[in-house]
């Protein structure tokens, strides 16, 4: 089911149709829920024939009997369709719940890199979770609420009025205040509620990344420099509650107030008729207890549409992440048969993360990559190398110039495809909380066989650190790679995209985090496996890039600098002077080491 298909401006609406494939399931719980009710009203019903009819004029023990049989059976219907309901209620709400909660989990995933460059992963989760939590207690217990209140609400007004009409009317004359003063503050509640939500996912954000760099924090002892930043979001957060919590507390007094004035007026006006003859004895005790459910569930009704405020609330946030259009993946009009040759064409490429009227990030690219050619990517940070790379997956699409992939603009092939045609390993690696062996086979789909997996270990100079492990490929990594050291994450990292076999490889700074000695094993055994791919390889160490068939300075976005190694050592910039600089670097250590 495409739950964007029930969306709708109207969020009551919105969630009627969120229902679908749970409409039998959430009719009939209101239906047990009118057998209930009506049970509970013949329950009072039956007390005031029993006062007037078998007390009143003395009949026999068989009459007593039949309406003491009458009370059990009533109060076994009333319990079994309450269960009913309740039961039918939790199932529609359970699966609603895992439905949407599913179905924003895979959208989230599908969404664009701009939206998650703009989008705190605190909020993300906090939609995911508390907010979906909200709209599935809406469906459990504020809808079934309202199906009760109103339900109790009719029938018991109706037979009142069939007791006596002026009591029916006097009943119920606090039910409008009642009505008001719940609107009143549903719209201040609601606003204070999306406030609140939006600071505990601040807080959510604050918390996330602070475990994520706990590392980080221990090392340079900022324990304390954190606290107080935790504790300024999270004391906004209990401002913002207990203004929520004030708008509650105003409520409750003012409705019972109001209730019990009511309530009061009914027991005394009843009383009056029911000494003046115009009522019975048992009548006014059946009025009693059908007052009771009266002015009660209008009172609770008050709760019930306060409490859909915050629902409403929540389904709106999350309404507003499923309104985000995906990322098309199988857009485009231009699918090869087979996979690409890895020719890459630059033509006068600029971006902006902002579109056209946006501030350039890349300011008029060319080049040419041919099939099997290692281009490498040199210049300070922030000079737009990661960006650059990142346009051939089309994570993000360039503003204007042209870039062709086997003679193709770029734009016509669907992003599906030109991601299985490339591999990456990111500066920064990200494994997941799962063993060695999956995250190496984590790119591939397919079945990967134990041999695939060891030689692609092999090749990434990981093999011996692996077998290192008392469990071997079946060690389970730490969340994020914790448990690993910088290098050893960075090998798994080349192991996964060199099992994937690409055309293309995207390396960004992959040996940064490895010794001299392991990066010159992974350089040798991408040397042999980068023949007949094009590689794209963003690095600082000039072993890195001297053997690239063409290296591309950029500085603020632009090329500075382009050729190979021996023409960029004899032209004066950043090239050459960078390159001179390490050198008398690595001269100097070598002294130093002798």
């Amino acid at each position: 089911m495409d739950i964007s298909e029930t969306l709708a401006k109207k969020r009551i609406v919105g969630l009627w149709r969120l229902l679908r494939g749970y409409y039998p399931q959430f009719i009939t719980a209101n239906l047990a829920l009118a057998v209930s009710a009506l049970s509970r009203t013949a329950t009072y019903l039956l007390i005031g024939y029993f006062v007037d009819q078998v007390l009143g004029q003395g009949k026999s023990w068989r009459s007593m009997l039949l309406v003491a049989l009458g009370f059990i059976g009533l109060a076994l219907l009333q319990g079994g369709f309450t269960f009913i309901s309740g039961w039918l209620a939790t199932r529609t709400a359970e699966g609603v719940a895992l439905r949407l909660r599913n179905y924003v989990y895979d959208h989230i995933q599908r969404l664009s890199f701009a939206f998650h460059d703009k989008t705190r992963t605190g909020e993300l989760i906090q939609r995911s979770t508390s907010d979906v939590e909200a709209v599935r207690r809406f469906y459990q217990d504020q809808a079934m609420s309202i199906g009760r209140i109103l339900l109790l609400f009719i029938i018991n007004f109706i037979a009142i009025w069939r007791l006596n009409s002026q009591l029916a009317l006097i009943s119920v004359v606090a039910v409008p205040a009642l009505v008001l003063i719940s609107f009143f503050f549903f719209k201040r509640i609601s606003d204070q509620y999306e406030r609140y939500q939006e600071q505990d996912a601040i807080v959510s954000s604050t918390l996330q990344e602070n475990l994520y760099g706990v590392r980080v924090v221990k090392a340079f002892a900022r324990q304390d420099y954190e606290k107080e930043k935790f504790n300024a979001v999270s004391w906004l957060k209990y401002q913002l509650g207990r203004k929520l919590i004030f708008f509650h507390s105003l409520f409750w007094p003012g409705s019972d107030l109001i209730a019990g004035f009511q309530m009061l007026t009914g027991y005394v006006l009843g009383g009056i008729m029911a000494m003046k003859g115009v009522i019975s004895i048992g009548d006014y005790l059946a009025y009693i207890g059908m007052l009771v459910y009266i002015i009660w569930p209008m009172r609770n009704l008050g709760r019930v549409i306060v409490q859909t405020s915050t629902a409403l609330v929540s389904y709106d946030r999350v309404a507003t992440i499923i309104r985000e259009n995906k990322e098309p993946l199988d857009e485009g009009d231009y699918l090869p048969d087979g996979p690409t040759r890895g020719d890459v064409k630059f033509e006068h490429v600029t971006f902006s993360y902002d579109g056209e009227e946006g501030i350039p990030i890349l300011h008029d690219i060319s080049f040419h990559c041919r099939p099997g050619q290692t281009v490498a990517l040199l210049g300070a940070s922030g000079s737009g190398k990661t960006t650059l790379v990142n346009l051939l997956p089309r994570f993000y699409t360039y503003t204007s110039g042209h870039i062709l992939l086997d003679g193709v603009e770029l734009k016509r092939y669907p992003r599906s495809y030109l991601r299985s045609q490339m591999a990456f390993v990111e500066q920064e690696p990200f494994l997941f909380s799962r063993t060695i062996r999956e995250n190496i086979a984590y790119g591939v789909n397919r079945e990967v066989s134990e041999a695939e997996i060891i030689e692609a270990a092999k090749a990434a100079a990981i093999h011996d650190s692996i077998l290192s492990f008392p469990q071997g490929y079946n060690t389970l990594v730490g969340e994020r790679g914790v448990t690993l050291s910088g290098g050893q994450k960075q090998r798994i990292a080349i192991a996964r995209a060199i099992l994937r076999d690409p055309r293309i490889l995207i390396l960004d700074d992959a040996t940064s985090s490895v010794d001299a000695e392991t990066e010159e094993m992974i350089q040798q055994a991408l040397q042999r496996l980068m023949a007949g791919r094009s590689t794209f390889v963003i690095a600082h160490r000039f072993q890195t890039v001297m053997d690239a068939d063409l290296i591309i300075v950029l500085e603020k976005g632009a090329i500075v600098q382009m050729g190979d190694h021996e023409t960029l050592i004899q032209q004066p910039g950043f090239y050459h002077d960078i390159y001179e600089l390490q050198s008398r670097v690595d001269e100097a250590m070598s002294k130093d080491l002798a």
